[in-house]
């Protein structure tokens, strides 16, 4: 994801809203579930296959409960990606139990992966100062981009919080800095952009434009490997710097084009939400694609784990 309009951002949940379950509750049930995995992955060496179980089904309940909030912010694509999760991890689920040998590390480094990717993208969630740490560091370097690049002076504006008292500033909020879920919509945190005259660029950056969904991904999926320290080592040097320094490049991207092109329009999308909601998204996967493909190379037991997954091994074994 990245930035969302201003004007629809800083607002009450939507009334009427349908919901699968309370956000707190989901966040709890989806904390213990990575919880879980985690202790499993941990202690693999012994039989923690109904741990994992119970894991893998909390963690698909949680995300699969996010596809209610996507889908009241018209996002089609975030909405079925999240709505596919529960499956999937009652699918992981059946695995636990039912896989072979070949199939039974795969599946023990995806409880790894899910759980330590997952467990440092829910601490920066709701710890109200690494969120809002993360997002200025990211929306400093995306203005600093385009201004290098456009001449465009943007500037970091207030950050905005949505308490659920109400809209108040970052330096004004007496709430938890350092724990807290308290808080009203999807976006708990939002950073004006500026222009240098003051005046609002009309779109507020968020904690889902520093890409950390991506590179807690990429960290996890790494860090779990049954390989050296120094090869995991090597492979985040290469990974998280390229990632980061894609999504700047994307973030200058959309405000150059929402600045730019004011009255375009397509099947009534503005430039901003058309490139923002489609146009962006489809290009951050394949670029996501193409790191996997590197990955792949650089660590084949990460890619034979994939295959071992999706039981694209067997047909490989054949030839």
């Amino acid at each position: 994801m990245g930035f969302v309009p201003s004007e629809t951002l800083i607002a009450d949940d939507l009334p009427g809203q349908v919901v699968l379950m309370e956000p707190e509750t989901a966040t709890v049930w989806g904390a213990f579930g990575m919880m879980l995995l985690g202790i499993s992955w941990w202690m693999r060496a012994r039989n923690t296959v109904r741990l994992a179980q119970v894991g893998w089904v909390l963690v698909g309940i949680y995300f699969f409960s996010q596809s209610w909030t996507y889908l009241s912010h018209d996002d089609p694509i975030l909405t079925v990606l999240a709505a596919l999760t529960l499956p999937l991890s009652c699918l992981a689920a059946w695995l636990e139990s039912s896989a072979g040998d070949a199939r039974k590390e795969a599946i023990i480094w995806a409880r790894g992966t899910v759980a330590f990717a997952g467990g440092p993208y829910l601490l920066i969630s709701y710890v109200p100062y690494l969120s809002v740490l993360a997002i200025w560091f990211v929306a400093s370097q995306s203005a600093w981009f385009l201004g290098f690049t456009t001449g465009t002076d943007i500037h970091i504006g207030t950050t905005w919080v949505n308490d659920s008292a109400g809209r108040v500033s970052w330096n004004e909020w007496d709430g938890n800095r350092w724990f807290a879920t308290d808080f009203t919509g999807e976006y708990a945190f939002q950073t004006e952009l500026l222009l240098a005259n003051g005046d609002t660029i009309g779109i507020n950056f968020v904690l889902a434009c520093t890409a950390i969904q991506s590179m807690v991904l990429f960290i996890g999926a790494i860090a779990v490997l049954n390989l050296s320290w120094k090869k995991r080592v090597r492979a985040l040097l290469l990974i998280i710097p390229t990632i980061h320094l894609l999504n700047v490049f994307r973030n200058a991207g959309l405000i150059w084009m929402h600045m730019t092109y004011t009255q375009w329009s397509l099947w009534g999308l503005s430039v901003f939400e058309f490139g923002h909601s489609y146009a962006a998204r489809f290009v951050s996967l394949f670029a996501m694609f193409l790191l996997a493909l590197i990955m792949f190379e650089m660590l084949p037991s990460m890619h034979r784990n994939i295959l071992a997954l999706t039981g694209s091994d067997r047909s490989t074994k054949k030839n």
